[in-house]
């Protein structure tokens, strides 16, 4: 394989899980998310990503996507259980998202975690040619930077968390603490949604490893100083409202309001199945509005997609099974034949299904008890090119702090809620649209094109790489 100058390191490669039979793969896109917004910058772009490919034993050779090469990981089902639904998604997981569900501790996930993160850095080390820039994503990969600088200290090093980073009382109950920031310190760069993320992670490495910080710079030691700041992900605002543009996604939008009914209303929420979305309280919300009549069936329906993930881990399976139950008891309670009051959908939807559903609601719902950012926000503000829609926004999304005209409400308070959903559905239409068009302003100014260079710029100081990017 050929030596790239820029090097993405994500725990999923971007592909679908299948090779067609001619050897073809396609970009894997799912609502929001990680591939969502580097696709737009490297389908352009000479570069390497090293990722798992999906399933367990030896790594499978790829061909190139979009221009962009592939390079596979190998992970064995003990890697998996213990790596990936262990370690990153039921110790780190809940203690980056408020400790909304209680964090496990075992060691053996500790030990898989570091296995798994020295194949990634050793694979990286590989394919990157002297001096490059390698781009490393998110919580799986905490301890790649600092054991890459190990294998590789010409490289250039940039780390970014997508994911919350929490505050000092809760990070501390890690007992790998130290090693974990250690790990990220091993970046030239350390990039996080929000301010706060990095003024945490700033008084965690004071705090942790005695080091001397500010929340811009980390002085590791005599010649080496770490970069710490925000940086918000965004999307392709402009590809996606060229999306929903489209005649053909005008009309699917037009036949799924009538499959729906026709009702005065659609609320939308799109939402991978987990317990950080907080679904289980918007439908609560959404029921108690129903029970109450300010809301009715045949004037108004809700559409929710959950789709299912990390299906193998124990916490995972019981929130489904909650969530289908309160469906259906929301359904038998309140539906009618025909009319039910939840339309609840499992399957992904490819980009242009999304777009034509973005279309049809009137609300869209996106109330998470804590995310880093939340990319379906944004995607449904760029798909409203009739500068109509309302969104109903949780204040514990980093999105809330880009776009302040959406109708913001606290997830954890019921009735604020409820009413915030009702102030969504009984708006007056000028201030809808005056709402959108500010939030559409402010995602043009600041869509994927302006994150990729506010990072890589940071972390290429006067090197050629955006050059190279056409940036």
């Amino acid at each position: 394989m050929r030596e790239s100058s820029l090097v993405v390191v994500a725990n999923r490669l971007p592909i679908d899980d299948s090779v067609a039979p001619d050897g073809a793969c396609e970009w894997r896109r799912t609502p929001g998310g990680l591939v969502s917004a580097l696709h737009p910058l490297l389908r352009h772009t000479p570069a390497t990503w090293v990722g798992w490919a999906g399933g367990t034993g030896p790594a499978p050779d790829l061909p190139d996507v979009d221009g962009v090469r592939m390079r596979s990981v190998p992970l064995t089902g003990d890697d998996l259980r213990d790596h990936y639904e262990g370690f990153a998604n039921a110790t780190l997981w809940p203690i980056y998202h408020d400790a909304v569900e209680q964090p496990e501790h075992h060691r053996r996930w500790w030990d898989a975690y570091q296995r798994v993160n020295q194949r990634f850095a050793e694979a990286t080390a590989q394919v990157a040619e002297a001096g490059a820039v390698v781009w490393v994503q998110d919580y799986h990969l905490q301890l790649v930077p600092g054991l890459l600088r190990d294998l590789r200290p010409d490289l250039r090093i940039g780390f970014f968390l997508h994911v919350p980073f929490p505050p000092p009382e809760l990070f501390m109950q890690l007992p790998r603490r130290a090693e974990l920031l250690r790990g990220m310190l091993g970046a030239d760069l350390v990039g996080f949604q929000r301010a706060q993320a990095a003024h945490n992670f700033a008084q965690l490495v004071t705090k942790v490893l005695g080091l001397p910080a500010t929340d811009r710079r980390i002085a590791v030691d005599d010649d080496r100083i770490v970069r710490i700041g925000a940086f918000p992900v965004s999307i392709d605002s402009a590809e996606m409202s060229a999306l929903a543009a489209r005649a053909d996604v005008v009309e699917r939008a037009r036949r799924l309001r009538h499959d729906l009914g026709g009702p005065d209303q659609v609320i939308l929420s799109v939402d991978r199945m987990d317990y950080t979305k907080g679904i289980e309280q918007r439908l609560k919300a959404y029921s108690e509005l129903l029970e109450g009549g300010h809301v009715k069936v045949r004037d108004t329906v809700l559409v929710q997609v959950a789709v299912p993930s990390r299906e193998r881990v124990g916490q995972y399976q019981i929130l489904r099974d909650r969530v289908e139950r309160e469906v259906g008891r929301i359904n038998g309670e309140f539906g009618r034949v025909g009319e039910p009051a939840i339309h609840y959908l499992t399957q992904p939807f490819d980009r242009a299904e999304l777009a034509a559903l973005y279309r049809v609601a009137d609300v869209m719902a996106v109330t998470p008890l804590r995310d880093g950012m939340n990319l379906v926000a944004k995607e449904y503000v760029a798909a409203r090119v009739d500068d109509d829609g309302a969104l109903l926004l949780s204040e514990f999304a980093g999105a809330a702090a880009e776009l302040p005209q959406a109708y913001l409400v606290n997830p954890h308070d019921l009735e604020g809620l409820k009413q915030g959903l009702l102030a969504a559905l009984r708006a007056e239409p000028a201030d809808v649209r005056a709402r959108m068009r500010a939030m559409r302003e402010q995602l043009r100014e600041h869509d994927i094109h302006a994150w990729a260079r506010s990072y890589l710029s940071a972390l290429d100081q006067g090197g050629s790489l955006l050059t190279r990017l056409g940036g």
